[in-house]
Formats: structure tokens, sequence, C-alpha cells
């Protein structure tokens, strides 16, 4: 019993054949950061949003969400499930409702629901149908109201290993050898729910922590093997911080997120003397070095300093039990850049879905997937992005080029991007077309 309550099982009345059915709900087990509240010190909150609150997460576990976004307003509130990060058809609910939900998400996770911040973090600790998640909760202000998200992970799944998220032998060579110049600064730049954190940490874990001093100034809740944590003191800001990491002879340092001019020039400055791994939310790679040029104001400065940009998105992967397998056109591959010899592609199999007259379609399955539920999809698929500043491209970004520029450096010199990384995950048959076209237009 958690809180003073059992596992959350209700009976459901069944009119087809008047026999009790138990719904399994949610078990939540306390949160993450040990601030455990006193839920009969909130009876009417646990009233009006426990259930509910059970429900949507429970509902969202069931069918393998990664994510539920609870954007409440006014005149009402609206959830919306991502499954593999893709999002399912909004549900709504009253505003009081939503409020409720948010309240007491934000309660279990250990959150002081009195403060009034403009963005707050927690996470609770999970079980649902014998699995065990953590749920990371984020609540921020927005415009005319709030947005809740809860994601669910796997608090056993530790992806921070390059191999792990699909770093290529080469890759990890070059970032181990800008990172053994003790110079330079190698940033992660992803949009949102990314893995950006993730990004970080495999970017830190291509270089040898046994012959490296690798300094981690930034909080992520939890020790890492081989490094230093080394938190900042109170009061502290960027460069202070990172002085006295220098100051203990730090190789390389590992900083929070940036999203302020000073702490940018602090970042830039300091990768003079050590290397610095950092991030910041962008759209890709691309639009990350635009970002910190302008937050610095010095494109000469980014363009000096700035060693390598990853970026990483997620798609999500086709069923291998149901994926249906399609003779492409030779028009089709010429159009999106395949190989002509490219003889079969894949697809997922979808109810409903068009089917091209000039397209020899292979025998497959045509009742509903139970691996995938008839999604046609199961999983999800990192896609990276790996800008490297060569000579080219530093002339590109010191001349304050834009994102088009850019871009077109990239392609020019063969970079690795979103669309040839997203285009050898369709010939491999790990997705399909479809899924990278709803992807990039979403993105």
């Amino acid at each position: 019993m958690i809180f003073g309550f059992g596992r959350g099982r209700q009976k459901v009345e069944n009119d087809d054949d008047d026999e009790d059915q138990e719904e399994e709900f949610v078990l939540f087990q306390g949160s993450y950061n040990g601030n455990n509240p006193d839920l009969t010190a909130h009876g009417r909150l646990v009233q009006a949003g426990l259930l509910p609150a059970k429900k949507l997460v429970s509902d969202a576990l069931s069918v393998r969400a990664d994510m539920i976004r609870l954007d409440i307003k006014a005149q009402g509130a609206i959830a919306t499930i991502y499954i593999d990060s893709a999002p399912t058809a909004p549900t709504k609910m009253p505003a009081l409702q939503g409020q409720a939900v948010s309240q007491m998400i934000r309660l279990l996770a250990g959150i002081d629901i009195k403060v009034k911040a403009p963005s707050q973090t927690g996470s609770i600790k999970a079980e649902y149908n014998g699995t065990k998640y953590e749920l990371r909760v984020n609540n921020q202000a927005v415009e005319g109201g709030e947005r809740l998200t809860i994601r669910a992970l796997d608090p056993n799944l530790k992806l921070e290993k390059p191999r792990d998220i699909g770093f290529s032998e080469a890759l990890i060579e070059k970032i181990r050898g800008i990172s053994s110049s003790k110079s330079g600064l190698i940033l992660a730049a992803s949009p949102p729910f990314s893995g950006l954190t993730t990004l970080k940490l495999a970017l830190m874990r291509c270089s040898d922590a046994y012959m490296y001093s690798i300094y981690f100034l930034a909080d992520i809740g939890r020790e890492l093997s081989y490094v230093k944590m080394y938190p900042p003191n109170e009061g502290d800001d960027f460069a202070r911080t990172m002085q006295r990491a220098r100051r203990e002879d730090a190789d390389i340092l590992v900083t929070d997120p940036i999203d302020k001019a000073d702490d940018a020039k602090a970042v830039l400055e300091c990768a003079n003397e050590c290397a610095v791994i950092s991030d910041l939310h962008a759209k890709d790679a691309g639009d990350g070095i635009l970002k910190l040029v302008k937050l610095t104001g010095d494109p000469q400065l980014v363009a000096d300093q700035l060693r390598l940009v990853a970026s990483q998105m997620f798609i999500r992967a086709l069923c291998k039990k149901c994926r249906r397998a399609y003779r492409p056109n030779a028009s089709l591959l010429g159009k999106i850049g395949l190989p002509p010899e490219t003889r079969v592609l894949y697809r997922p199999t979808i109810a409903g879905m068009e089917q091209q007259a000039d397209e020899e379609e292979a025998s497959g399955p045509t009742e509903t997937c139970r691996e995938c539920n008839g999604l046609g999809y199961k999983g999800k698929l990192g896609l990276l992005e790996i800008i490297e500043m060569t000579e080219g491209m530093k002339a590109v970004v010191a001349a304050g080029a834009d994102i088009k520029a850019i871009r077109k450096q990239a392609r020019t010199e063969k970079m690795q991007t979103f669309h040839s990384d997203g285009l050898r995950m369709v010939v491999e048959g790990n997705t399909s077309l479809e899924e990278l076209q709803r992807a990039f237009r979403t993105q």
C-alpha cells in the first residue's frame, strides 16, 4: 500500500455478461527526491485528482506510451498520449479536472504545489502490470495556462554509451580526437524530448575517462562512473564554476544546458583552455550553431571555438512482424535520392492504407497485428546529424550565414544529416518513407 492507497484496482461493470471486471491502475510508489507527501493533508485534491491521474497514466502505459502531455487552459484541458514519440488523437477533460490531475501528479513527484514557478520538475516511482517505470514530470507555465508532461522511462535502461545510440566507430574516433586536444566546444543540440541529455552523455563517453580527468558540472540526479561530479557552489555562475574546475586541472568539462548569453560566452572562452561538452535545445545541428551565434552575438568566436555539433531526433521503427515489402519504382528512387539498385523497401501494415498502382506488393498479414496493436510501428529509432567545423564550415559560420547556407555546406562536404541517416534506416528496412515524411513535417 502506497500513500495509504492500494493497487488501484477498480471494478468495472460489464453489461454484456453481467460480470465484474477489475481495471488495473498504475501503482505510484513514491518520488525519486524523497519528498513524499502526506496525502491525508490533501484530502480534497486526492478525491478530485488521484483517480483521474491514475486512469490517465494507466491508459497511456497500457498502449506503450512514452509521454503524456496535458495542456490546461481556462476553457478546458487536452491530454495527448505519445507512442514511440508520435502523438495520438487528443482527448478533452474539464479544466478543473485537468488542474486537479496536474496538481496530483506534481505532488506525487515531490514538487511543492504551493510554490508558483515558470518550470517545475520531479519524478515518480511507478509500477504498471508488473513493469517498473520512472515517470519524469515537468510542468511549465505557458500563455493562457500550463503544460504538464509525463515521460515514462525504464529506470534500468541507461543509454549513455556512444554505440548505444548509433555512433559509428569513425564518429567516436573523431570526437575522441577533439577532446584529447583539450580545447574546443563539442555541442549537443536537439529538440525537446529527443534524448538531449543522453546525447551529451554519449559525447562524453567517447573520451577515455582513464586518460583524461572529466568534470561533470551538470546536475542529472545521479552519479557517473569514472567521472568527477562537480556541482556549482551556491551563487556561482557558469564562468566561476568552470574556473574552479580548471584550477583542479580538469581536461574535459561537461556543463548544464546553455540558455543565456553570458553562459554561452563563458563556455566558448573556457574552450580555449580545455575541452567543453555542452548542450542546448535546437531543431537540428545547424539550428544549434545559429542559436549559439545569436546568444554570443559573435559568429567569429563560435567559428573559432566550436568543433562539432551532434543532433538527435526520434522516429518510429517499423513492426518487424507485420511490415510489408514492396518494390519501389525508379522514379521514386531518383526523387528521394536512393540508389537505383534498391529492390525492396518496407511500409507499415495499416488497414485502409492506399497502395500505389505501380508498386508490386508482397503478400503479408491482413488481420490486426498483436505485436504492434495494428499501429504498424513498434519502438523508436534515433537519427543522428553531425556537423563538423571544417575550414569550409568555419568560413560559412564566421560570415554570419543563415541556416540554408550551413545546410548547403554540410551537404557539399557530405556530412551526416537527418535526411541521409533516415534514408539509411529506410533502406535497411527499419522504418518507412511515410514515417520520415511525418517526422520531418512535424520537426
